[in-house]
Protein backbone atom coordinates (compact mmCIF):
# COMPACT_ATOMS: atom_id res chain seq x y z
CA UNK A 1 0.00 0.00 0.00
CA UNK A 2 1.11 3.54 -0.46
CA UNK A 3 -0.15 7.08 -0.07
CA UNK A 4 0.89 10.37 -1.58
CA UNK A 5 2.92 12.39 0.91
CA UNK A 6 1.63 15.76 2.10
CA UNK A 7 3.43 18.84 0.86
CA UNK A 8 4.12 20.81 -2.23
CA UNK A 9 5.41 17.89 -4.28
CA UNK A 10 8.91 19.27 -4.69
CA UNK A 11 11.68 17.23 -6.29
CA UNK A 12 13.08 16.10 -2.93
CA UNK A 13 9.78 14.55 -1.82
CA UNK A 14 8.94 10.91 -2.64
CA UNK A 15 6.14 10.14 -5.11
CA UNK A 16 4.46 7.93 -2.51
CA UNK A 17 4.93 6.69 1.04
CA UNK A 18 4.91 2.90 1.15
CA UNK A 19 3.54 0.95 4.09
CA UNK A 20 2.11 -2.45 4.97
CA UNK A 21 2.26 -5.15 2.34
CA UNK A 22 4.27 -2.97 -0.10
CA UNK A 23 7.08 -2.58 2.44
CA UNK A 24 6.98 -6.24 3.43
CA UNK A 25 7.01 -7.35 -0.22
CA UNK A 26 10.14 -5.30 -0.84
CA UNK A 27 11.87 -6.72 2.24
CA UNK A 28 11.01 -10.29 1.18
CA UNK A 29 12.57 -9.66 -2.24
CA UNK A 30 15.71 -8.16 -0.66
CA UNK A 31 16.08 -11.06 1.78
CA UNK A 32 15.47 -13.63 -0.95
CA UNK A 33 13.10 -15.73 1.18
CA UNK A 34 12.42 -19.12 -0.38
CA UNK A 35 8.99 -20.73 -0.20
CA UNK A 36 7.36 -22.82 1.09
CA UNK A 37 8.40 -21.35 4.43
CA UNK A 38 7.28 -21.48 8.02
CA UNK A 39 6.61 -18.33 10.04
CA UNK A 40 9.84 -19.05 11.92
CA UNK A 41 11.83 -19.23 8.66
CA UNK A 42 10.31 -15.92 7.56
CA UNK A 43 11.27 -14.40 10.92
CA UNK A 44 14.82 -15.70 10.61
CA UNK A 45 15.21 -14.42 7.05
CA UNK A 46 13.69 -10.97 7.63
CA UNK A 47 14.52 -10.25 11.25
CA UNK A 48 12.15 -8.48 13.59
CA UNK A 49 12.07 -5.13 11.82
CA UNK A 50 9.28 -2.66 12.33
CA UNK A 51 6.94 -2.35 9.38
CA UNK A 52 4.90 0.83 8.91
CA UNK A 53 1.21 -0.01 8.54
CA UNK A 54 -0.08 3.43 7.64
CA UNK A 55 1.04 6.73 6.15
CA UNK A 56 1.46 8.24 9.62
CA UNK A 57 4.54 6.07 10.35
CA UNK A 58 2.83 3.89 12.94
CA UNK A 59 4.54 0.50 12.97
CA UNK A 60 4.23 -3.13 13.99
CA UNK A 61 7.10 -5.59 14.27
CA UNK A 62 7.16 -8.57 11.95
CA UNK A 63 7.00 -10.87 14.99
CA UNK A 64 3.84 -9.15 16.26
CA UNK A 65 2.22 -9.35 12.83
CA UNK A 66 3.08 -13.04 12.38
CA UNK A 67 1.77 -13.80 15.88
CA UNK A 68 -1.65 -12.49 14.79
CA UNK A 69 -1.80 -14.86 11.79
CA UNK A 70 -3.43 -18.25 12.51
CA UNK A 71 -1.30 -20.22 10.06
CA UNK A 72 2.37 -21.02 10.50
CA UNK A 73 3.33 -22.28 7.02
CA UNK A 74 3.10 -20.42 3.72
CA UNK A 75 3.33 -22.14 0.35
CA UNK A 76 4.35 -18.96 -1.46
CA UNK A 77 4.88 -15.23 -0.99
CA UNK A 78 1.34 -14.40 -2.05
CA UNK A 79 -0.07 -16.67 0.66
CA UNK A 80 2.13 -14.96 3.27
CA UNK A 81 1.14 -11.46 2.14
CA UNK A 82 -2.55 -12.44 1.97
CA UNK A 83 -2.36 -13.76 5.54
CA UNK A 84 -0.67 -10.60 6.83
CA UNK A 85 -2.84 -8.08 4.98
CA UNK A 86 -5.73 -8.25 7.51
CA UNK A 87 -3.27 -7.60 10.36
CA UNK A 88 -1.99 -4.40 8.74
CA UNK A 89 -5.51 -3.37 7.71
CA UNK A 90 -6.93 -3.88 11.20
CA UNK A 91 -4.09 -1.87 12.76
CA UNK A 92 -4.61 0.91 10.22
CA UNK A 93 -8.36 1.05 10.93
CA UNK A 94 -7.88 0.98 14.69
CA UNK A 95 -5.14 3.57 14.31
CA UNK A 96 -4.88 6.30 16.88
CA UNK A 97 -8.33 6.02 18.43
CA UNK A 98 -11.28 8.39 18.41
CA UNK A 99 -9.32 11.64 18.19
CA UNK A 100 -7.35 10.46 15.17
CA UNK A 101 -10.52 9.21 13.48
CA UNK A 102 -12.20 12.58 13.96
CA UNK A 103 -9.16 14.47 12.66
CA UNK A 104 -8.91 12.18 9.62
CA UNK A 105 -12.61 12.75 8.85
CA UNK A 106 -12.29 16.52 8.72
CA UNK A 107 -11.77 17.99 5.22
CA UNK A 108 -8.87 20.26 6.24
Amino acid sequence: MSARPPGGGGPSEPDAIEFGIAVLDERIEEADVSFPATAEEVRDALGDHEIPYDSKDRTITLNEALDEVPQSRFENETELLDALYPVFDRRRREGGGLLTSLRDALPF
